[in-house]
């Protein structure tokens, strides 16, 4: 609202000041300068170029007011009604009042009197501005707007009158402050029109102020004022030539009209008076056919040419006397009176010459409709035996089968029924033809040698036909011979066939066998069918000998064998063929079978080699995993003897190696050869394999048990005759003798001992007995293995009767380096233990948490107790 009041008072103010301009003075705030009356009094005296009454020159407030109210005054008399403007507000500066006032005096003096076809202020204005623009591309102006926003309408304006002022080809749409700047500036130094609008404002605003924009086009209207009245003098110039150019059309299409008019009548005439026949049906139904196109086509529009010649004629007549033009005098002969006459003469000629064409077509109808029947007969009859002489003369049954040769013979003997049936239109054609001749036709003689031509092809297609039947008849007896000779060669050939198909499968045939024994009964199978040989051979002379007969009898009667077999695929070519390649693969199945005899050979002596090496590694290792349980069990003799003989029983074993890789490198020559089953030993190579690897781990294991043993016996003191007593004891109710005891056995080795673990309880809660042998089988069998081996039950045995610290040992020794405090501290750490242990020690503690904590204390306890796996560390 503010934006559009100060386009408002730029407008407004500028518009006051180029007509106060006129007298001498200007504004320069239009609120202030009319508080006084005078220069408003000056302003509406310039535009209406009358006096108003004298202004009072005192500057008192009432002198003001009484100024201001002589010009409303004058205002009113205008007959313009000032609605809520009084003289007080305006020497008071109220500017929407001001402003108010002056829009008023602009549309009184500036836009009321514009008056553009009955209409007048502001529709009239913007009329003039939508005619003056039309021609001009981007611009339609619809309001006092947004319509002038680019600039374009106001160029487009002061183009129309002054082109020499804008090249309005160069302006751009997307300018639209380079093209309002170019209208203010020429606008303000050519038109003498100031610039009333800042080009900013307008684009910035989405709506430019409606009444500012009003006020700054109406100066452009009053300004080409006098170009307005040059147009409509130049108009009415145009419009009274206008008429008379009509008028001289009318008269050229007048006589052009005639001219040809009277030209098409002179033409026709002639055509209407010929009367000479034409021969034919065609040519007398082609002139009755032009005769209705000169009726139908080309006479109505003449006859439309000839009323609209009288119509323009007396128009053209009508204008001139209106106009005050003299009466038009057309061409000698062309005037309406003669065209008339002519139209006259043509009628009088048409008649008759319609019913003349109707009977010539009727004497002509006769002999046309004998003609065209001659025709359609003939061109029936010629369409029918089109090829059947090069059907009938054709040598096809000499190239086919027997079944072919029998549809041939079907399909001749419906051709010759079809021949007896066309009998008929032959004599009908030989009839037509007569009675042409007889009534003299124009064309009699093209009649006749068709007629004839007819006439002598039906006599050479029944002789034809003729030989052509009894050509089939010979052919077919020949062939059902050959037919009979074919069905034999089938069945004897598709037996024979299928056995050379056996035996080439047999012969080519892969095998696998695994012994002498095997390879020694196929030899005796190929030995057996190649005694069959000679027989088959007969047979396959006897099936050749079929195909030979039919080669023969083809030859001598010159029948061509096309196709092949109809009871067979089998040609004799497929059986000589197939006889050669199984003739071939005999010798070949020969050289394969001793091939594989050699192979078997190898493979036994293989086999031989590896089972008597098997035979012995295997036991051997048997012995030594025996004697070895034997010392780890025995209970003579010391800990160190004992680990002496398990010493010697290992070096034993490595040096036995030797023998183990080479019955490797012999079964590696039997994995190669494809060896699967050795009938001479019953170890394979992974059961060596894996007792060698028992063997070693046994003696591994075994010396391991000893040395933790006796580690286990120095370190806890335990004496050669305890160790005795428990291994007595494991071994006693080692009842399976494999080194290990059962979770039962385990139970009564251990209640034999002395251990309490019979007293169960009767409710569902367990016993005392059941809970400690639980807490004993996470001690010996931690992994949950279900069994207990020897050295776990020394241990276990170990700990039950040695001496050894516990975790309230070493709480007590701590509590002393801590003098007697629930904590200790880094420094005492350090001060009464070696540095690898005390760091170890500060490293893992954790921070003490007691109320009576000093800074830096360690929590023993908790340590202590995860030392011995009462919490983790």
């Amino acid at each position: 609202m503010h934006r559009k009041l100060s386009h408002s008072i730029q407008t407004f103010t500028a518009w006051c000041n180029s007509h106060l301009r006129k007298a001498g003075t200007q504004i320069e705030n239009i609120e202030e300068d009319f508080r006084n009356g005078l220069k408003l009094m000056l302003l509406l005296e310039v535009i209406s170029g009358e006096r108003l009454p004298k202004p009072d020159k005192g500057k008192m407030r009432f002198h003001k007011i009484a100024n201001v109210n002589k010009a409303l005054d004058y205002i009113s008399s205008k007959g313009v009604k000032l609605v809520s403007i009084g003289a007080e507000e305006i020497v008071d500066g109220n500017v929407k009042m001001t402003l108010g006032m002056i829009w008023t005096i602009i549309l009184r003096f500036a836009i009321q009197d514009i008056s553009v076809e009955e209409t007048s202020a502001k529709e009239g204005l913007l009329l003039w501005c939508q005619r003056k623009t039309a021609p001009y591309r981007n611009v339609n102006v619809q309001n006092f707007h947004i319509s002038w926003k680019d600039g374009l309408a106001l160029c487009a304006l002061i183009h129309r009158h002054r082109p020499d002022l804008i090249d309005y080809s160069k302006l751009r749409k997307d300018d639209p402050i380079g093209n309002l700047n170019t209208a203010f500036e020429v606008a303000e130094k050519y038109l003498d029109i100031p610039k009333m609008l800042d080009a900013e404002d307008i684009v910035n605003t989405p709506k430019p102020d409606e009444k500012a924009i009003m006020t700054y086009v109406s100066c452009f209207y009053h300004a080409f004022a006098g170009a307005e009245q040059a147009e409509t003098a130049a108009n009415r110039i145009c419009k009274v030539l206008a008429v008379n150019q009509e008028n001289e059309r009318l008269m050229e299409e007048y006589e052009k009209l005639a001219s040809e008019l009277l030209e098409w009548i002179r033409r026709t005439i002639p055509w209407l008076e010929n009367r000479v026949a034409e021969q034919t049906m065609r040519a007398m139904q082609q002139k009755l056919e032009d005769f209705r196109d000169y009726r139908r086509v080309h006479k109505p529009p003449r006859v439309q040419e000839k009323c609209q010649l009288e119509i323009n004629f007396n128009t053209l007549q009508t204008k001139l006397r209106l106009s005050n033009r003299p009466a038009f005098m057309p061409s000698e002969g062309k005037m309406v009176s003669d065209i008339a006459n002519a139209w006259k003469g043509l009628e009088q000629v048409e008649k008759g010459y319609e019913e003349w064409l109707l009977t010539e077509i009727r004497r002509l109808e006769r002999l046309d409709h004998l003609a065209e029947k001659f025709k359609q007969k003939c061109s029936l009859h010629e369409s029918w035996t089109t090829g059947k002489e090069h059907l009938l003369s054709q040598k096809d049954y000499e190239t086919a089968s027997l079944m072919e040769i029998r549809a041939l013979m079907r399909k001749h003997e419906a051709f010759e029924s079809d021949l007896a049936a066309h009998q008929d239109r032959v004599e009908q054609i030989a009839a037509i033809a007569q009675e042409l001749n007889e009534l003299d036709y124009h064309d009699a003689a093209s009649v006749n040698t068709r007629c004839q031509g007819i006439c002598d092809q039906w006599d050479n297609l029944g002789t034809l036909t003729q030989k052509r039947r009894d050509a089939l008849e010979r052919v077919e007896k020949l062939w059902e011979t050959i037919d009979q000779l074919y069905l034999e060669f089938a069945k004897r050939a598709a037996p024979f066939n299928n056995w050379m198909d056996g035996a080439m499968e047999d012969l080519q045939d892969m095998f696998i066998v695994h012994s002498i024994e095997e390879i020694q009964s196929l030899i005796t199978a190929h030995d057996q069918f190649k005694a069959t040989l000679p027989e088959a051979d007969k047979e396959r002379i006897a099936v050749m000998g079929i195909q030979n007969e039919i080669t023969k009898i083809a030859q001598t009667y010159g029948i061509k064998l096309v196709g092949v077999n109809p009871y067979t695929v089998l040609s004799p070519q497929d059986i000589t063929n197939k006889w050669e390649a199984v003739k071939q693969l005999v010798p070949l199945r020969d050289q394969m079978l001793q091939e594989e005899v050699a192979r078997q050979q190898a493979n036994e002596r293989l086999r031989r080699s590896f089972a008597a090496q098997a035979n012995i590694i295997g036991p051997w290792i048997q012995t030594k995993m025996e004697e070895i349980g034997h010392v780890s069990v025995d209970i003579t003799g010391s800990l160190e003897e004992q680990m002496n003989n398990l010493k010697q029983y290992e070096q034993n074993i490595i040096n036995y190696k030797s023998n183990i890789d080479k019955l490797e490198g012999d079964h590696q020559l039997i994995q190669e050869a494809l060896i699967f089953d050795n009938k001479h030993t019953n170890y394979t190579m992974e059961h060596i394999r894996v007792g060698w690897e028992q063997l070693l781990t046994t003696i591994a294991r075994t010396i391991n048990e000893v040395e933790n043993q006796i580690l286990t016996r120095d370190a806890k003191g335990i004496s050669q005759e305890q160790l005795n007593e428990f291994r007595a004891s494991f071994n006693h109710f080692d009842r399976k003798r494999n080194g290990m005891m059962d979770p039962d056995d385990f139970r009564a080795c251990l209640i034999s001992m002395g251990y309490d673990l019979l007293n169960f309880s009767a409710s569902l809660v367990q016993s005392s007995g059941e809970v400690e042998f639980a807490r004993i089988m996470t001690l010996v069998d931690p992994n949950n293995t279900g069994v207990v081996t020897f050295q776990a039950f020394i241990d276990f045995m170990t700990r039950e009767t040695a001496e050894t610290d516990t975790a309230e040992q070493v709480m007590a020794s701590f509590k002393i380096l801590a003098s007697d405090k629930p904590y200790i501290t880094v420094e005492e750490l350090r001060r009464e233990l070696p540095p690898e242990q005390a760091e170890y020690c500060i490293s893992r503690m954790t921070k003490y948490t007691g109320f009576d904590a000093s800074p830096g204390a360690l929590d023993y306890i908790s340590f202590s107790s995860a030392l011995y796996g009462e919490s983790d560390l």
